[in-house]
């Protein structure tokens, strides 16, 4: 049985914590004295005063039972979702809930799909958090919650392994909580390093902030209406590629990587070689493609440029844009709807099927092969390094069909609301892998301002469903969840 009591304790404390980070947007407002400080302090103060409603009136200690830990892992990143809209809300820049769940969802899954039409014209305050909600999103607030929470009992895995994505689950410590820890301290030393390098390299400091935030995190906000487009310097450009890249990469190969000084770390990996193999085959295709369109582009360098920016951009789901793709030859356009089903890497930033599920089941249908000839062979599937069991390799198998069948149904809905096909499949497939801008209506010069409410609530559940990778929100749908 779920015991209320526990659940609401624990996701009133993850409430808290998501009032308290609304704080920190007062330090823009006030420094610029901008007329939303009033709209801030309520949106944290209701926030912070139901955390600690839920804390007070539900007090309890108890550890959280396999259940509990998947119920507030989807409910957390709701509340989260809800709590931060409040900031669009109550300063009158995005009154409907519709709008403002839409932009605070997006932010949080790090989506990076947006309802707003004119950024520049949002104050300091509500840009910053926009990129703080994808930041905190980025590695998850769940990992958060386990690393700071002391108490939060024996089934901080459970927590951990629901939210942190991918098909195989890697603990750096045998212990969970050290593992968020040591997670989030990679994550704030690797946001240090981008915001260091791109304010060396020209932005101002906010503004570097705040890409620092939707960068690392592969979210994809940014604070100009152009994107990075606005930025006309390739070295720019290319320190976004980079750190996009490695964001899309699994936090633990960083983390190894530093402790034994050895890049091989990566190149041992085989779903990073994989995504590293689509990454650069995608670019030169592109870069090929673009470059015999009639002089589209001049020069090798800008083609490459350009090609692998929005490559990495959408393989690791971060959602950027440096040109109008929608006007791209079709071949190229292909490649990056395709592109939009790869993903980052497990234990990454990025959203998306995941390359190592791809792995595992190209793998499985090389053995199925094999056995045709061999029947009576015994051939164990790995994955790095340790032998998969069915159970998983079943999981792998119903995850992509799930996958594929959450965003069939998001792109009749779309259709059916009055978009045309490939707006409306690309809006469903970029919202579920928590990508952002697709093509068509919704391409990187456009929005999903014009999407109907209804749309826009439909598209945010893909946006969560695919965040949680489909499987804790679904069980929760469940009776037998709530009453066995």
């Amino acid at each position: 049985m779920i015991r209320l009591r526990v659940l609401l304790s624990n996701l009133g404390r993850m409430t808290v914590i998501i009032g308290i980070s609304m704080l920190t947007c007062l330090i823009w407002t006030l420094s610029y004295r901008e007329n939303i400080t009033g709209g801030i302090i309520l949106s944290a103060g209701i926030t912070i005063a139901v955390g600690l409603i839920l804390v007070y009136a539900f007090k309890n200690q108890d550890s959280l039972n396999y259940k509990e830990g998947f119920a507030v892992v989807t409910l957390g990143w709701l509340l989260a979702s809800i709590f931060g809209a409040l900031p669009y809300m109550l300063t009158g820049y995005l009154p409907t809930f519709a709008d403002a769940w839409f932009e605070s969802m997006s932010g949080f899954t790090t989506t990076g799909a947006s309802v707003i039409t004119d950024v520049e014209a949002l104050p300091k305050g509500l840009l910053f958090w926009r990129s703080l909600t994808q930041w905190l999103g980025g590695i998850g607030i769940i990992a958060l919650f386990v690393a700071i929470i002391s108490n939060i009992g024996v089934r901080a895995n459970q927590l951990f392994k629901a939210e942190v994505p991918g098909p195989v689950s890697d603990k750096i410590s045998p212990r969970i909580r050290e593992t968020a820890k040591t997670l989030w301290k990679t994550y704030a030393v690797l946001s240090l390093a981008c915001l260091l390098t791109l304010w060396a390299l020209g932005m101002n400091f906010f503004d570097a902030l705040c890409h620092t935030f939707t960068t690392l995190s592969t979210g994809g906000f940014s604070t100009k209406n152009s994107s990075i487009a606005f930025y006309s310097s390739p070295f720019i450009q290319w320190a976004i590629i980079i750190f996009m890249f490695i964001g899309g990469t699994n936090f633990g190969l960083h983390y190894i990587t530093y402790k034994k000084r050895r890049l091989t770390t990566y190149t041992k990996d085989s779903e990073f070689r994989l995504y590293t193999a689509i990454v650069v085959v995608a670019t030169l295709l592109i870069a090929i493609n673009l470059g015999d369109d009639g002089g589209f582009l001049k020069g090798f360098e800008e083609s490459i440029r350009i090609g692998c920016f929005q490559v990495v951009s959408i393989v690791t789901s971060t959602g950027f844009a440096t040109t109008d793709y929608n006007l791209w030859p079709s071949q190229a356009g292909i490649i990056l709807l395709l592109m939009m089903f790869v993903g980052g890497c497990a234990g990454s930033t990025g959203g998306g099927i995941k390359p190592g599920r791809y792995l595992i089941i190209m793998q499985r249908t090389v053995i199925e092969l094999r056995k045709m000839i061999h029947p009576q062979a015994i051939m164990p599937q790995r994955f790095r390094g340790r032998v998969l069991n069915d159970n998983l390799i079943i999981n792998v198998f119903q995850f992509f069909f799930l996958y594929i069948l959450v965003v069939v149904v998001g792109t009749v809905v779309m259709c059916w609301l009055g978009m045309d096909f490939l707006s409306g499949l690309t809006a469903s497939v970029t919202c579920m892998g928590n990508i952002g801008p697709g093509f068509g209506q919704v391409g990187p010069t456009s929005n999903f301002a014009m999407v109907p409410a209804l749309g826009k609530y439909v598209l945010s559940f893909e946006m969560l469903i695919g965040r949680l990778e489909i499987y804790p929100l679904l069980v929760m749908l469940l009776p037998t969840f709530w009453h066995e």
